[in-house]
């Protein structure tokens, strides 16, 4: 039998297989009515057909993905929706219509119907987004030799539930939903695992090195399973939770945008972590040019760091060889350029986004970032080994909660990838009976997510808007209605699908 990534997108004629019954399914048939009837008003025709892609809450191994780290997430029941009508040749209006159901927040985006334009990166807008599925399918499907005709107008309408700046990935539901409607919009389909590497390229058009992990779970998760991703290939091994605990995702309310910051944060972290391979893989014996060249990751001077800690201290842990070779104290572009006797711009000089990251910092961490990596890296694969371990449930979900709050304390002191209101939601989910807690997603705002009993999970949430969210609705920072945006249990969704009704 095929595996799960090999197989096409599901294309349904009905709500039900993704949305399953009562009151979720009541909702988004309401969901669908109004976005049909918005694209009608809009476009003054009827879709072709709908794609879905969710968002995602990471629950262990953050920032180890562009390393090429194993992840645990699940896809959330939020989700994005891209409404599509591809126009037929004769059509005059070559353009590209964006619009938004929230039309007050998200004004309508034109652009050409040219797969070969560029995104205006200093000019941020929403429909941005769009176009990275859209360059990035026309560049996937030349590569394979397909020949999609000349350039056609899409019309296009768009509906998130997945909120902006939470860590929860809505800009891959975005950029994959999109990408899935523009191939079904010219009646293709592709292996999962290849839609997610797919999706994971074309959100790199928007400044932002992804390293797949969002595209990943978007994509291919199944309903009731978090979902161990591996990558180089991409593939994905189910994760049965065990029974009894629930996860809740809470909103610091900081919001995160990362293609807005990434200069200073996101990509800077990638930078840093590229920096300290280079730098280990030079110390230990490899030839300077060689390791600029071959070096792109931690996970590729890994074999080189156990070799030494397993020669020198009879041990298989990479973290001994960055004790021993790479500085606390924060290096400078100077300090580096010494051990790898080039300069750094001429070492990056095929990334524009890196290079703007030379431009504004003055230091870098690599022994912190590196001992995050390799040390989160560890804790993913003890995640997996609990749930799969013969403790009792109540065993299980203490075990996992340590690892949680390992985790955040790694991404919180090592890869200083917290923020005030993320400590303080993390240390109030821990006081009000969370089994582990931490930040998730890229970090600088967004959202924490809390291992916790199912029997409490009512009483929780309820502790955590008394104890978080009472002051800033009181302040007016969000709507006492919107709670339930911004504190939710979830359970494991599942993943991206067509829809032809």
């Amino acid at each position: 039998m095929a595996k799960h990534e090999d197989l096409p997108l599901p294309i349904f004629t009905s709500l039900e297989p993704i949305y399953g019954d009562g009151s979720q399914l009541e909702e988004t048939q309401l969901r669908f009515d109004n976005i049909n009837s918005k694209f009608l008003e809009i476009f003054g025709h009827q879709p072709d057909l709908y794609a879905r892609s969710p968002g995602r809450v990471n629950l262990i191994g953050e920032h180890i993905d562009y390393e090429g780290y194993s992840v645990l997430p699940m896809a959330i029941r939020q989700d994005t929706i891209v409404a599509i009508r591809k126009h037929d040749a004769a059509e005059s209006q070559k353009v590209l219509r964006i619009a938004n159901v929230n039309g007050d927040k998200y004004s309508m985006c034109t652009y050409p119907a040219d797969p070969h334009q560029d995104i205006d990166l200093k000019n941020h807008k929403w429909g941005h987004y769009f176009i990275c599925g859209y360059k990035g399918y026309h560049e996937f499907v030349k590569s394979k030799g397909i020949n999609v005709g000349v350039p056609v107008g899409l019309d296009v309408l768009v509906d998130g539930t997945v909120p902006t700046g939470s860590g929860l990935s809505s800009s891959a539901a975005f950029v994959c939903s999109s990408t899935v409607a523009i191939m079904a919009g010219f009646n293709a389909n592709f292996p999962m695992k290849e839609i997610a590497q797919l999706t994971c390229e074309c959100e790199r058009h928007i400044g932002t090195q992804s390293g797949g992990m969002d595209q990943a779970i978007s994509i291919m998760a199944k309903s009731g399973f978090a979902e161990l991703i591996d990558f180089n290939p991409i593939r994905a091994t189910d994760v049965q939770l065990p029974a009894g605990g629930t996860f809740v995702i809470a909103h610091s309310l900081a919001e995160s945008e990362k293609a807005v910051t990434a200069a200073t944060n996101y990509n800077k972290r990638v930078v840093e972590c590229r920096l300290a391979a280079i730098v280990l893989a030079i110390k230990l014996g490899m030839k300077p040019k060689e390791a600029i060249t071959e070096v792109k990751t931690l996970s590729d001077v890994e074999g080189l760091c156990i070799s030494f800690a397993s020669t020198s201290h009879g041990s298989s842990d990479p973290i001994i060889a960055v004790k021993e070779f790479l500085n606390e104290e924060p290096y400078t572009a100077e300090d580096i350029e010494k051990i790898t006797n080039e300069n750094l711009p001429s070492v990056f000089s095929d990334s524009q986004s890196t290079l703007d990251v030379l431009r504004v910092a003055n230091h870098f961490k690599l022994f912190q970032r590196a001992s995050h990596v390799y040390s989160e890296a560890k804790r993913v694969h003890a995640f997996k080994d609990t749930v799969s371990s013969n403790l009792s449930d109540e065993e299980m979900l203490k075990k996992l909660g340590d690892l949680m709050n390992e985790s955040h304390y790694s991404c919180s002191v090592l890869y200083d990838c917290s923020c005030p209101e993320l400590e303080v939601l993390v240390k109030i989910c821990r006081d009000n009976g969370a089994l582990g807690a931490r930040l998730t997603g890229a970090g600088w705002g967004g959202c924490a997510v809390a291992l916790v009993k199912e029997s409490i999970v009512p009483q929780f949430i309820l502790n955590l808007k008394e104890c978080f969210y009472q002051s800033r609705i009181d302040k007016g920072v969000i709507n006492y209605n919107d709670l339930g945006l911004y504190v939710f249990a979830s359970k494991p969704s599942s993943g991206a699908a067509i829809f032809k009704f």
